[in-house]
């Protein structure tokens, strides 16, 4: 919701469903957009913003009050399936603060009678697990180490998913002549990397992959990766355009349910985003939406799989941003 001419909450809700797009990431708890909400089928991830974890870190009643102002007034007309405990969360905060606010949260959806129907995670950047040649390498980076472990078994022990944010554009993007193109497209005609069984025709699948390497390495094996993420700017930077924007998601919603080569199996994922943003940083950040303000499309785009014929809560979603993404570089 950063930008200046969006339409209101209840207009988007219409557009979802009119869609037929039966999922939404909301980067807080907005009270318009649950509003909205109330009574559709339409699944919900809700943030914990970045700005709250100091507080939730420390005092679980700060944590209960999170979850009874924002959660239980709406649920279960509104369909909360996961909260993200902050997005992209580095440095000291994520050192100092981000378990224990995961934990206080868990804690307050548990003493809610929640745990059942909501599961408690984090969104982390691409960019924790250290640039690789194999997927088969993926190890998270020094940083990330010291934190994702016990998060980690924290989630895997109440059957959360780790939550990423994936970009293949920003990989290419900051490194384009060490890439074909098509590649991070899922475009390319035949294997790109062959890593010892497993074949990569695509950098998505690389990267989904790298994690669940890497958490392999923290000795966690039955976490789920969600992605929480992906996109292609339609403008504004290397290879950004309307027809790249619409080869890439239309690909990713087409490719998805495959799951990749060391996880076939469906991938819940989110596309970035809903809207273009006029109030974020000039450049390819103002320019991830599938819709205009107008709601118009950016390009042509069908969110239903030719070969869906059911309702899962594998779907795709489009993610209308409620504050302005931190997404790593790499």
């Amino acid at each position: 919701m950063s930008g200046s001419d969006l339409p209101p909450a209840s207009t988007v809700v219409d557009m979802y469903k009119s869609n037929g797009i039966k999922a939404m990431r909301l980067y807080c708890a907005d009270k318009p957009a649950l509003e909205a909400l109330n009574g559709t089928d339409i699944r919900v991830l809700v943030d914990v913003p970045n700005d709250v974890l100091s507080n939730l870190s420390t005092s679980k009643a700060a944590a209960a009050a999170w979850v009874r102002d924002n959660i239980e007034p709406y649920h279960p007309s509104v369909v909360f399936r996961y909260i993200a405990v902050g997005n992209e969360v580095a440095g000291d905060a994520a050192l100092n603060f981000l378990l224990p606010a995961i934990e206080n949260v868990q804690s307050a959806i548990t003493d809610a009678g929640l745990d059942k129907k909501i599961k408690v995670t984090t969104s982390v950047s691409q960019a924790i697990v250290d640039p690789c040649n194999l997927p088969s390498d993926g190890k998270f980076s020094k940083e990330a180490h010291t934190f994702m472990g016990p998060i980690l078994k924290l989630i895997a022990r109440n059957g959360a998913p780790l939550m990423v944010n994936v970009y293949p554009y920003f990989t290419y993007a900051y490194n384009p002549g060490d890439m074909d193109v098509r590649y991070a497209l899922f475009t390319a005609p035949d294997t790109v990397v062959v890593d010892g069984k497993y074949k990569y025709q695509n950098l998505f699948d690389a990267t989904v992959d790298s994690f669940y390497a890497a958490m392999a390495k923290e000795g966690v094996t039955g976490v789920k990766v969600l992605v929480s993420e992906s996109g292609w700017p339609s403008a504004g930077g290397k290879a950004a355009s309307p027809e790249n924007a619409r080869i890439y998601n239309q690909n990713l919603i087409d490719h998805v349910r495959k799951g990749t080569p060391r996880q076939p199996h469906p991938i819940k994922t989110y596309l970035f985003s809903m809207f273009n943003e006029n109030q974020k940083a000039k450049g390819v950040e103002r320019n991830w939406g599938l819709f205009y303000p107008n709601m118009k499309p950016v390009y042509p785009i069908s969110f239903k799989r030719s070969s869906d014929t059911t309702d899962t809560d594998d779907s795709p979603a489009p993610a209308p941003t409620l504050a302005p993404a931190r997404r790593g570089r790499y």
